[in-house]
């Protein structure tokens, strides 16, 4: 079988993706496409690839009812810029291939992450994680002034220690979670869409949703048939328990509910009506 090309994909192919002040997502590589993924699907019945319609249909299918297997034969490559306490956020998705820039071989750059004005908030009062209230402009340009002579220092102190001849990876010890680091990452993309459905989370730090809001639009490239399926069917949506699904069984009125017929009908699918 001949490898899949994506025209929309091929034409972002190495292209920078700006996210924060220094960093950034390119699409490296690419292995698979929607009609993969309907190949893999049908394989079973020795169907190939059908009208878009049908393809999108079935894909539709696959997504809703978490039929995954299909959408692992597509594999996407980034290169990733970004903050290494972003980075240390990003690890914890333990299903990806990766390689990461090494302190210990390489000299680590000038290159520190400065939140801007408006992403300088107070803790939550009611989130242990989270941001609340915004600093007032002046206080805003304070902090950033004190992470910026701290970054200075710190790494006036880095240069220094590499100058005297000290190991590379003694001399990094110190430095902070604001430095840049990257990396080249590898992900099926049914792990893709598990991973962009927790990091485009509203509870999910702002830096890292902005990596993954990056990242979807890189999958739209590829996939665009999944990726608006996966926006219709996972982005955004609610689980419910088995207390709360039989609790809406009991007051579900379909004339009260603005929903087209097939909308309409997965509904009462899923609940069982």
């Amino acid at each position: 079988m001949a490898r899949c090309i994506v025209q929309s994909a091929e034409d972002i192919l190495d292209k920078e993706f700006p996210v924060l002040n220094k960093g950034f997502v390119r699409l490296v590589d690419y292995m698979g496409s929607d009609e993969r993924i309907v190949q893999a699907a049908r394989v079973s019945y020795s169907k190939g690839t059908k009208t878009v319609r049908e393809d999108a249909a079935l894909i539709d299918y696959l997504l809703r009812n978490q039929h995954t297997s299909p959408f692992e034969q597509v594999v996407l490559t980034f290169h990733c810029k970004m903050p290494i306490f972003i980075a240390r956020q990003w690890i914890r998705h333990r299903t990806a291939r990766l390689n990461e820039i090494s302190g210990r071989y390489s000299v680590m750059e000038d290159e520190f992450y400065m939140p801007d004005a408006q992403a300088i908030a107070k803790q939550s009062t009611n989130n242990k994680q989270g941001r609340g209230e915004i600093f007032p402009v002046d206080q805003a340009k304070e902090i950033q002034s004190l992470f910026a002579d701290e970054q200075k220092n710190v790494y006036a102190t880095y240069e220094k220690l590499i100058n005297m001849g000290l190991a590379r990876e003694l001399a990094r010890v110190n430095l902070p979670l604001s430095l840049y680091t990257q990396w080249y990452w590898q992900m099926d993309l049914n792990n893709l869409f598990h991973f962009l459905k927790l990091r485009l989370h509203e509870h999910a730090q702002k830096e890292i949703r902005l990596y993954a809001q990056a990242i979807l639009h890189i999958i739209e490239q590829v996939v665009p048939i999944a990726a608006q399926s996966f926006k219709q069917h996972i982005m955004g949506s609610v689980t419910l328990s088995a207390y709360e699904a039989a609790a809406l069984r009991k007051t579900f009125d379909e004339d009260k509910l603005d929903l087209d017929k097939r909308a309409m009908r997965i509904l009462k699918e899923k609940l069982g009506l």
